[in-house]
């Protein structure tokens, strides 16, 4: 009478199939199972009928969460040895057997003692035995079944993550996917519809939908504007039992922002604008700001500023603040009030970063215009050359007139101009030949000019020998030999000097051992002629 352990694999399947069935009925059917012992075959099941005596058991399954003071039945183990005289004895053995069931060793009830939760077990292995109470001995081989934790809805659907931090793009087109969300619910997906979840939007409406099977929320208006609404708060909550009244649901956040496209041309606040600028200005200065509104943001709200007509370009650049999106404009070239008091320019400010999706919205640039005043500012005198340069003679008489420099206000009120120079002292040529003064007037204002007078020589110097001759002449000197050279200088310029004419001096008496050679008038070669031990004396003259 022996049975093998897997015995008791084919009545366990059939009592699990019936519970799929029967789930819901008022009653518990049983089932009586012939001994038999099953042989598994590549997956198929082959049964061999023993026909004397076997086990009998109701449906063995228990709901999960009982909340009841009893203990829940469970079922009932039954030999077909058991007379009802109670010589049968029921053991059961396995997980959870004595602590979470209890069984009646007598009539073979088993009972749960305890709060069951599916979702931390789904079910449990035990072994049921029958042996003779006055032998002790078995009745039947141990026996192996399965109780299953029959699932209820007690898990509420939960979001894998949350909240949620996304983005699309302003002006997509309805039914953009924005993001999938996903709730996973712990009950039992295989039973019923305490796991099938359906999600919904509870807040965000009418801008986004939700997919309600998969949970893929898209826009649902056509050109959200992000310049009128940026951020939005949808809410989304996923509901089990397919949604149906009774369901239980959880709910998660999605922050959806929308960003930026090039949708917005920019704008000048004003058509015609006003600058005051000073003649007095400095070239390269900044002397005003301009700005084209964009309702943009980043690189959609870049531009770039042009001057576009030709009436001051020449005279003003425009360059753009990176920063602040600016139109800087600055000084080219020096202002002259007397020459032309206003300027008008015609600046552009164009978007740098095109979309051409949106070019029908363009076009992305805008022309206003700049009249810029000129300030008239009380000016230096201007002198009629940046420079002079005159000439005087040396010997020249105090008062003398030199030469004349000329200024005058460029202003138009033409105010008188007055001059003045640095320093007034009589001139020697052989001391100093340049001068440079600086004349200026004085009228609040100064003015300053180079005057460079240069002092002309007169032949106001006799040449002088270079220095004194001590001439020595050997006794067996030649007739003819080179017995000295002499030269002079003279402190006037090579205009009245330095070609000298040289001569023995007249005063004295001649002495015809000597002559004088001419060296192109710069020197004088004494020769001898026949020694003599007289002195020589030598004059030049210009």
């Amino acid at each position: 009478m022996k049975i093998m352990s897997t015995s008791c694999i084919c009545p366990v399947l059939v009592c699990l199939c019936f519970v799929q069935r029967c789930y819901g009925a008022a009653h518990h059917g049983s089932i009586k199972v012939t001994r038999n012992q099953t042989k598994h075959i590549e997956g198929e099941t082959e049964v061999h009928h023993r026909p004397k005596r076997g086990w009998v058991w109701n449906q063995f399954f228990v709901l999960e969460e009982h909340l009841g003071s009893d203990p829940q039945y469970v079922g009932k183990l039954h030999s077909n040895s058991d007379k009802g005289d109670g010589s049968v004895k029921y053991i059961l053995t396995g997980e959870g057997a004595g602590t979470i069931f209890i069984i009646d060793d007598t009539t073979g009830d088993i009972h749960s003692t305890k709060s069951l939760d599916r979702e931390q077990k789904t079910h449990y292995v035990l072994h049921a035995q029958a042996i003779d109470r006055r032998t002790n001995k078995p009745l039947e081989p141990e026996s192996e079944f399965i109780i299953k934790v029959q699932d209820i809805n007690d898990n509420a659907p939960k979001f894998t993550d949350g909240p949620y931090i996304v983005t699309v793009p302003e002006m997509s087109e309805m039914g953009t996917s924005v993001l999938q969300v996903t709730a996973t619910d712990a009950d039992d997906p295989t039973y019923g519809n305490s796991a099938r979840v359906v999600y919904s939007i509870l807040q965000g409406q009418p801008y986004f939908s939700v997919d309600p099977k998969t949970g893929v929320i898209r826009t649902a208006l056509h050109n959200m504007d992000r310049e009128a609404r940026e951020h939005y708060s949808v809410v989304v909550q996923a509901k089990d039992m397919a949604g149906q009244v009774g369901g239980l649901s959880g709910s998660t956040t999605v922050n959806i922002t929308l960003t930026d496209v090039n949708d917005n041309p920019p704008r000048f606040p004003q058509k015609h604008y006003q600058l005051y600028v000073p003649e007095s200005a400095q070239v390269g200065s900044a002397v005003g700001k301009i700005k084209a509104n964009d309702a943009d943001a980043g690189s959609n709200a870049d531009m770039k500023y042009t001057i576009i007509n030709s009436d001051g370009s020449g005279v003003f650049s425009i360059s753009t603040d990176k920063e602040t999106r600016e139109g800087i404009i600055s000084l080219k070239k020096p202002l002259n009030y007397e020459k032309k008091k206003s300027y008008t320019l015609n600046i552009e400010g164009a978007n740098t970063h095109l979309d051409f999706r949106f070019s029908h919205l363009g076009p992305f640039k805008d022309v206003t215009m700049l009249k810029i005043i000129v300030g008239d500012v009380d000016e230096p005198p201007l002198f009629s050359m940046p420079s002079y340069v005159m000439e005087v003679y040396e010997n020249a008489k105090i008062g003398t007139v030199v030469g004349t420099v000329a200024a005058q206000d460029p202003d138009s009120t033409n105010s008188l101009v007055r001059y003045f120079i640095d320093h007034n002292t009589e001139e020697d040529r052989e001391e100093t030949p340049w001068y440079n003064i600086h004349s200026c007037y004085n009228l609040g204002l100064l003015s300053h000019v180079p005057v460079d007078i240069r002092i002309l020589d007169v032949n106001d110097n006799p040449p002088e020998l270079a220095r004194e001759y001590d001439v020595v002449v050997c006794e067996n000197a030649k007739p003819g030999q080179v017995i000295q050279t002499v030269s002079a200088t003279d402190k006037d310029n090579s205009a009245n000097g330095p070609r000298f004419h040289y001569s023995l001096d007249e005063g004295l008496s001649l002495n015809p051992n000597f002559t004088l050679r001419n060296n192109e008038g710069k020197s004088k070669t004494l020769i001898y002629k026949k020694w003599d031990s007289d002195s020589i004396f030598v004059h030049t003259a210009l």
